[in-house]
């Protein structure tokens, strides 16, 4: 993989949050951005008082377990990702990877440690391909389940429902985001409302539970717990999980939007909500069995039910559309093979569709409904990715904050330890639920990484093995005797991973057919550790002689790579490049796995099987499909 810098894009990839008003862009960080994290007192309450956590359902530790979420909140999201974490932004973007690129220009110069923060970062990514399993499984099962509240003879409805519910949003999701996303705000807003109103409305009947603002009331409710404080931890955790959405979406609306929608909106409709399901059930103990929904008087719980099946699609919108984004980085990082990615929306980038990725993550998510069958037995599995990912955006920030800001380690260093031991409790207090479904996220986690790890390892054996067979390229135009060789017009361009060597299509036209263009340009294409680069400065142009030229074009992780458009730049530095009179040269490499060095046989294995899956570097690069020449070779590693 090759990550150098870049700035900031002039195309339209990036850029667009500074043009938009700040009350537009609040909307929609509302709509996509809070979902998740909006949807969690669907679940959140129950689970603290499940019979696992051994937590007496009383009014002190009511008011311990509301006052251990709000703090919670004030801590990891308030404190922890609104205030100190959307600060590490890389040119504008967040999210795992983009943190990770960060991190490691942080300490480009210690290899041993960037390859470590690379493999942190995408072990990072492949979790949050966990939580986009889970995230649309849990909420719309938990907002279904309000039908059994209605009604308990509608409890053999849920899971086909859910399903149903699922598999139609998995379908629409190839129409693009940009007609439905409008509504996504005004219907979160109104979703938010109804937590704030139905929360001051039970508070007023037992305004007791105010105590719960008062931290002290959470330290003596976790310090009591003993050894059932992990279990306990592990479902607080719950109202926690969205978070990493705050920074993930930085990109999209900026921080000042994410912040002022988290404090002025957000945060108090949560906690009023939480307080409000905790005086209700001091009120009544009975209430257990669905605090939310029982928050509303018997007419409105359908309603109620509707309006939180409606927020449950629009929070799992927005993670299926975010493990879009994260697999478009993560392949044009280097992480992932070629896929098809298609454009939903003629003037945002950002919103795509991949089809191989829709497809399997609601295979995905039906399975984990179909299997685990309630929000309770997934809120089991839910937490422990996120906890995990929470932890790996601490450590990643430390070396963004100490090796590429400089702060000194007495700032960094007692923050930084706070953090890692408060993650290290959530991750501990969502370990214990292992056994009960916390290895779904895990195992996914894992099998995706060795998947992303061998793409990663096997382009650099691939790339050392064309180095190591192929001719030096400045040497070989320098032998090149311009009377012996038949020069045809036209321009061919070889579009080469390693430009130091000759591209092996380039030798194919030599050997078999006899001849050479008039104009002929090495082209290598890079990805960048930063989200965009300008246009103007993409195109790096070295001119080699016997007219060869070598033009280098780098892409920022998050632009489109559209080589003709920015081959169309080379001319204001001299070398003009005519549309149609160009042909692309294509080496389609087949990779034969052999046993020796480099990785394990069954690595090399599954290298070349996804090597030959791939998507087409033609429509990758958004090369003319009518001058394009593919020639074969065959590379050992």
């Amino acid at each position: 993989m090759t990550v150098q810098a870049p700035a900031v894009d002039a195309e339209g990839d990036g850029g667009h949050v500074a043009h938009a008003g700040i009350a537009a862009l609040t909307l929609g960080a509302l709509g996509v951005v809070y979902g998740d994290i909006g949807t969690s007192p669907l679940y959140t309450v129950a689970e603290i008082f499940r019979p696992a956590t051994a937590v007496a359902l009383n009014p002190e530790n009511l008011i311990g377990a509301i006052s251990a979420i709000f703090w919670a909140l004030m801590l990891v999201v308030t404190l922890k990702y609104v205030i100190l974490i959307l600060r590490a932004d890389n040119h504008g973007e967040g999210g795992g990877l983009a943190l990770t690129a960060l991190a490691a220009h942080a300490v480009q110069g210690r290899l041993r440690t960037r390859n470590f923060l690379l493999l942190l970062g995408v072990f990072g990514a492949t979790l949050f391909y966990g939580d986009s399993i889970i995230t649309p499984a849990v909420t719309v099962l938990g907002a279904v389940e309000g039908l059994e509240v209605v009604s308990p003879g509608l409890k053999a409805y849920v899971v086909p429902i859910s399903i149903a519910i699922v598999v139609g949003l998995f379908m629409v999701q190839r129409l693009g985001t940009g007609v439905v996303g409008r509504w996504f705000g005004p219907v979160l807003i109104l979703w938010f409302a109804v937590l704030g109103i139905t929360g001051i409305i039970n508070i007023a009947h037992e305004p007791a539970i105010l105590a719960a603002l008062n931290p002290i009331h959470a330290w003596e409710f976790l310090s009591v717990r003993g050894w059932h404080l992990f279990a306990t931890l592990g479902a607080i955790v719950l109202a926690l999980t969205g978070a990493e959405a705050l920074y993930a979406d930085m990109g999209h609306f900026g921080r000042a939007p994410i912040q002022l929608a988290w404090i002025g909106l957000v945060l108090p409709s949560l906690a009023l909500n939480y307080m409000g399901q905790g005086a209700l059930l001091i009120h009544d103990p009975t209430a257990i069995a669905n605090p939310f929904f029982n928050l509303f008087p018997q007419s409105l719980q359908l309603a109620a039910v509707v309006l939180a099946t409606v927020a449950a699609i629009i929070a799992s919108g927005a993670v299926i559309s975010g493990a879009y984004s994260m697999t478009k980085q993560a392949i044009q990082l280097g992480f992932l093979p070629r896929m098809q990615v298609r454009y939903t929306s003629a003037s945002q980038s950002g919103q795509i569709y991949m089809p191989a990725v829709n497809w399997l993550l609601m295979a995905g998510v039906v399975a984990a409904i179909a299997g685990f069958e309630s929000s309770a037995a997934l809120a089991s599995a839910y937490g422990i990715a996120v906890t995990m990912t929470m932890m790996i955006t601490t450590v990643l920030t430390w070396f963004v904050v100490r090796d590429g800001w400089k702060l000194p380690a007495a700032i960094v260093g007692p923050s930084t330890a706070f953090f890692l031991v408060l993650d290290a409790l959530l991750i501990a207090g969502c370990a214990v639920k292992f056994f009960d479904g916390g290895w779904f996220p895990l195992a996914m986690g894992l099998s995706l990484f060795v998947v992303m790890s061998t793409w990663s390892r096997g382009r650099e054996l691939l790339l050392e093995s064309i180095r190591s067979e192929g001719l030096e390229l400045q040497p070989f135009i320098d032998s090149l005797d311009p009377e012996s060789i038949h020069r045809v017009e036209r321009t061919a361009i070889y579009a080469v991973a390693n430009p130091e060597t000759v591209p092996q299509a380039l030798l194919h036209n030599l050997k078999h057919n006899q001849v050479l263009h008039e104009r002929n340009v090495i082209l290598h294409v890079r990805f960048a550790d930063r989200p965009y680069m300008a246009e103007d400065e993409r195109a790096q142009i070295e001119e080699l002689g016997h007219n060869f030229w070598r033009v280098t074009l780098t892409f920022g992780f998050m632009n489109t790579p559209d080589v003709p458009r920015a081959l169309g730049q080379c001319e204001k530095r001299g070398l003009r490049i005519p549309v149609f009179e160009t042909t692309y040269f294509l080496s389609r490499e087949t990779v034969v796995p052999t046993p020796g060095s480099g990785m394990m046989f069954w690595r090399e294995r599954l290298f070349a099987a996804m090597s030959r899956n791939a998507g087409g570097i033609v429509e990758f690069l958004r090369l003319p499909d009518n001058a394009v020449v593919e020639l074969g070779t065959r590379v050992q590693i």
